[in-house]
């Protein structure tokens, strides 16, 4: 599975980071994924992620 995180959309609350720390980081105030694509064992934490994220910025593609 593969995440993408919508940089104009992302407005660095660090929610995602919070969620799976294992996938997303922040990079100068915008969330970045740091792996592609997504082990299964990270996938239900990113979807977490995904659904919690106030900007609605990230998305995923199977």
């Amino acid at each position: 599975m593969k995440f993408m995180v919508d940089p104009d959309l992302c407005i660095g609350c660090g929610a995602c980071e919070d969620t799976c720390p294992e996938v997303f980081k922040l990079v100068d105030g915008t969330s970045t994924v740091i792996l592609d694509p997504v082990p299964a064992e990270y996938q239900s934490a990113c979807e977490d992620a995904e659904f919690a994220c106030p900007a609605t910025a990230i998305s995923h593609e199977e």
